[in-house]
């Protein structure tokens, strides 16, 4: 294979000729971290831990809730200045393993002893806003997964750090690649906090419009406490029966029925007769709602909007509410979700072992506010829906930028796309 001008071939892949290939030990100096007495913990100095590292390629000391006490003797020997690397030194994954992040506050922290830091030897070998992205690229990271040991858990130490091969290109190349990836975090960032704010957003106006504390224009008739048997049908799904008589039919289950979405991705089916199928299906406006839960998802729903091609049953995990005609489905299922998110169906519900039951008993039983006028049902559900469909489509949208930013990641931090 002919390489492309201005490349080379290296041990770990092909590579800018104005790239350096070198071994961690020749740009950092490592350091295993502190193992305390439980009774440190607690206060203190902001103590860096494996979570954090984790989650985080970059630090700041708002990313780090744990502290710790420590004598002023120890205090400079583990201290983690702007610039150090630090990297988890054991995982329950090897995936995980020697994971790194770089510090970037100003503040004092120290880290801890499942932690290694690296020190970069000057202040020329490596950009700190560079080697956060840097030490968690593919080259990299395919060393260090390689060189991670352990029977329960995932190990690296020191000696297996210092032989990795690092492709380091010249300062001013890494701190434009670094620019780069930086514009796109602080995209994902405003992304996530816009989309908490649509959320705090959205959960204000549904506690709000279904409570009738807050009428939409032209609205003004009653509201009225029934009992959700009043308002609709309420079923219980098919006893699962793998030996069962009839042809097998596609069914739902609790897997299936998401908070305001259907999951299509493991539909299973077992054998139904014609008259157990009828009784069982499942029609485009039903509301869906997990019987069987743990304790804070028991109740957890959504409408389902024939998203199946071909006719689907439930099995008995699910209860299915069919609205009546004077009942708005939609305004059932945002009705439903309020219940299962403020604990109304906890409250309600029993559990055994690890399992709670909402019970179509107390379901149906259960006396809630509904508004008489089915037009404003269908106005209030319009108004949370679209809230939902905006949620959707952010979160589709920052989707869209983490995948537009691993493959940044994986172009530039191998230089086969340049900048400079």
């Amino acid at each position: 294979m002919e390489l492309t001008p201005g490349y080379k071939k290296t041990e770990i892949g092909i590579l800018p000729e104005t790239w350096e290939l070198v071994p961690f030990s020749d740009i950092l100096d490592f350091r295993n971290g502190l193992n305390a007495d439980k009774s440190a913990y607690g206060a203190g100095t902001p103590f860096a831990n494996v979570f954090e590292i984790i989650n985080n390629s970059h630090l700041h000391t708002g990313d780090i809730p744990g502290r710790i006490r420590l004598p002023r003797a120890l205090l400079g020997s583990f201290r983690v200045l702007y610039g150090d690397a630090l990297f988890n030194r054991s995982s329950e994954t090897q995936e995980e393993v020697g994971l790194a992040a770089t510090y970037m506050g100003s503040d004092s922290i120290v880290f801890g002893g499942f932690v290694i830091r690296a020190r970069p030897k000057s202040a020329a070998a490596l950009d700190p806003l560079y080697s956060g992205y840097a030490l968690r690229s593919k080259p990299v990271r395919k060393q260090i997964v390689a060189r991670g040991q352990g029977a329960i858990r995932a190990n690296v130490g020191q000696q297996d750090l210092r032989s990795v091969l690092f492709p380091r290109p010249p300062l001013p190349e890494q701190r434009t690649i670094a620019e780069a990836l930086s514009d796109v975090d602080a995209l994902l960032g405003a992304l996530a906090r816009l989309i908490a704010k649509k959320r705090d957003l959205k959960r204000a106006a549904t506690q709000q419009l279904l409570t009738g504390k807050t009428r939409l224009p032209g609205f003004t008739g009653k509201w009225q406490t029934k009992q959700v048997a009043e308002t609709g049908d309420v079923l219980a799904g098919k006893a699962l029966a793998v030996q069962g008589l009839g042809p097998l039919r596609p069914y739902l289950r609790t897997k299936n029925v998401l908070d305001g979405r259907i999951d299509l991705e493991d539909v299973l089916a077992m054998p139904m007769t014609d008259a157990e199928f009828k009784r069982f299906r499942i029609m485009q406006g039903d509301v869906l709602l997990n019987e069987g839960q743990s304790l804070e998802l028991v109740g957890r729903c959504s409408l389902y909007r024939d998203e199946m091609t071909q006719p689907c049953a439930m099995q008995n995990q699910l209860l299915r509410f069919r609205a009546r005609t004077h009942t708005s489905p939609s305004f059932a299922e945002h009705l439903f979700r309020h219940c299962q998110h403020t604990g109304a169906f906890c409250a309600i519900a029993t559990q055994t072992t690890s399992v709670a039951h909402l019970g179509s008993a107390r379901f149906k039983s259960l006396r809630l506010l509904w508004p008489l006028d089915r037009a404003e049902q269908d106005a209030i559900a319009t108004v949370l829906s679209d809230m939902d469909a905006e949620l959707v489509a952010l979160d589709q949208r920052r989707a869209k930028t983490r995948l537009l930013k691993q493959g940044m990641m994986q172009e530039l931090l191998t230089g086969r796309t340049r900048l400079v």
